[in-house]
């Protein structure tokens, strides 16, 4: 067992930024550990440079059964036991996140959309307190006006076969950057077969609205941890910006003087288009916080 794995789904219009967090991960992880790239079937060419002993491209369309038929010239598929509704592309690509981390064999699982970038070593211990696993959790972080938040939620519960959700705010466990057990997601994954009396992934892939995180989350605290303590968790492992516009070489500057401590990555939402020669004066300056100690 590798100690660490990282996953990230990506394709060709983050090819740019990937390379950056590709080159990240073989800086700051041990040398056992394999970044795991899931590309559309069309893009894989243009990643298999990243290929060998510490990378793997794998398509969508390979960590799918059979029974999934890839439609059209993108990277949508249709379910031939249920070919109604289509499988939305968004939630196809949370399902597998999950199938690919049910795959590893590794005591924790780096989840990292490709606009993060890691600026700190990062060992599996980082994600441990107190002899327990971390998860991410924002403490009533989800709010009356985060719709979709709360609809995640109450799906999560179906999915479990749990009660409804208590008064709000609930728990928050979205990020861009998170951290799973392998083998708690295979837990998660046999409770869904279990409740919905469907395999997992016939299960999750009907759904409309559906969050892995959430699932995630929901599954470590509500039924591994029932009546117990919940699970540890922490928020400062990624610096974040969600900005939707492009950063400018000073904003993008100050984003970085604020790294904390405890950050080991560092994120700018490739929604908010900042070009690259930016982006990379922000990890510039991070690392050179970093090193200055």
């Amino acid at each position: 067992m590798s100690e660490l794995a990282v996953i990230t789904p990506s394709f060709r219009g983050d090819a740019d930024i990937f390379a950056d967090l590709h080159r990240s991960v073989l800086d700051f992880t041990s040398s056992d550990t394999v970044h795991h790239v899931i590309v559309p079937q069309r893009d894989k060419q243009l990643f298999a440079r990243y290929e060998g002993a510490r990378c793997r491209i794998r398509t969508s369309a390979e960590l799918l059964p059979r029974r999934f038929v890839h439609v059209g010239r993108g990277d949508s598929f249709l379910n031939a036991r249920r070919p109604w509704p289509p499988v939305r592309g968004w939630v196809m690509q949370q399902a597998l996140k999950i199938a690919a981390a049910a795959e590893l064999d590794a005591e924790v699982v780096l989840i990292a959309d490709s606009d993060v970038v890691l600026v700190r070593p990062v060992r599996a211990e980082r994600f441990v307190a107190g002899g327990r696993h971390l998860i991410y959790r924002e403490d009533r972080g989800v709010t009356a006006e985060m719709e979709r938040h709360v609809i995640w939620h109450r799906v999560a519960r179906e999915m479990f076969g749990l009660r409804a959700s208590p008064p709000l705010p609930l728990p928050d466990y979205v990020s861009s950057f998170n951290f799973w057990q392998p083998t708690v997601v295979r837990a998660m994954q046999e409770r869904i077969t279990d409740t919905t009396g469907r395999q997992w992934l016939d299960a999750f892939t009907s759904q409309l609205h559906i969050s892995e995180f959430m699932m995630y989350g929901v599954f470590v605290d509500e039924v591994i941890g029932g009546s117990t303590s919940p699970a540890p968790a922490d928020t400062t492992v990624c610096h974040n910006t969600w900005q939707r516009t492009p950063l400018d070489h000073a904003g993008a500057i100050a984003f970085a003087e604020q790294l904390g401590p405890d950050a080991v990555a560092v994120m700018i939402s490739a929604k908010s288009r900042t070009p690259v020669d930016i982006r990379r004066a922000a990890i510039a300056r991070c690392a050179a916080i970093v090193k200055a100690g």
